[in-house]
């Protein structure tokens, strides 16, 4: 029999040993387990540590294409989960799988959910954390928009760019933290002032190892390079920590043609008739024989 019909059996016996068990799968790899147990289980090559405080709300499931969703609520804490890890986006998205299991027979065992995690809220030393459904999914929007600038993201599968070429990423370390946002490296003449506008800054060190902010400004002052983001990073940054920026993308045509060289790929419409297009009228000192308008 297989695991999932002893487990049957054992629930038919109506004296159970059954516990809750959740196993939580980081974008970068990193897995750990929890469980309500009054002591830790082992299987699938996971610890479920029971010393986290961890609780669940009801699950609710649905037929159809409805949202499946539950809560959990655990305390914070550098063994499981810490503040630090929350503040700087490390489980956005995580993977979880919610199990039931016979912690007497740990080989008995069924998966209740399976998804990831949504809203995380942190209050007094605890957090709630949304777990979504797989289904929630298919909430997302994956048409093309027809807009004239373009959709992608620089660097991504359907842009296509190559930052593996010269003069579009600059490693570097931080010289100097400023105000809200503001930080300050080496200064970088062989990049023109703006080159790193738009694009991404991602930490390679420190505490907040991981994270990453989108550049708002760019420009030589006072000797070095000044970089403002347009939201800050959570986690604090430190003078001596390693930083990677990529060259910036407006979305625009003249910009993939001339700046990137990737026109092929540019993923817009800019000859997309705009709005006021749509109510226009002749003008007897414009161009009125039909032709096109972009030219």
């Amino acid at each position: 029999m297989s695991g999932l019909d002893n487990l049957l059996t054992h629930l038919r016996t109506g004296a159970t040993t059954t516990c809750r068990a959740w196993s939580v799968t980081r974008k970068d790899g990193l897995r750990i387990g929890f469980t309500d147990h009054d002591n830790d289980l082992v299987f699938e090559g996971v610890t479920f540590k029971a010393s986290t405080g961890m609780t669940a709300g009801a699950l609710q499931q649905s037929t159809g294409l409805s949202v499946d969703n539950t809560e959990v609520v655990g305390a914070l804490s550098d063994a499981s989960i810490s503040e630090m890890d929350i503040a700087g986006g490390r489980y956005d998205a995580a993977e979880v799988v919610a199990y039931l299991v016979n912690w007497a027979d740990v080989s008995q065992r069924s998966i209740r959910f399976r998804g990831r995690f949504g809203e995380i809220r942190r209050s007094q030393g605890a957090f709630t954390v949304e777990l979504r459904g797989l289904t929630e999914a298919l909430n997302t929007s994956t048409n093309r928009v027809y807009q004239p600038n373009c959709p992608a993201v620089l660097g991504d599968i359907e842009c296509r760019f190559d930052f593996g070429q010269a003069g579009f990423v600059l490693e570097t370390v931080i010289k100097s933290v400023g105000t809200f946002g503001d930080y300050f490296i080496a200064s970088q003449p062989s990049f023109p002032n703006r080159w790193f506008e738009r694009g991404r800054m991602r930490v390679l060190s420190g505490v907040a190892i991981g994270s990453q902010a989108i550049v708002k400004f760019d420009v030589e002052a006072n000797g070095g390079r000044r970089l403002e983001l347009w939201v800050d990073i959570d986690l604090p940054l430190s003078p001596g920590d390693e930083i990677r920026v990529e060259a910036g993308c407006d979305k625009l045509p003249g910009t993939c043609r001339d700046k990137f060289n990737n026109f092929l790929n540019f993923r817009g419409f800019p000859d997309v008739p705009s709005a006021d297009w749509g109510t226009s009228y002749p003008v007897s000192t414009q161009r009125n024989d039909g032709g096109s308008r972009t030219r």
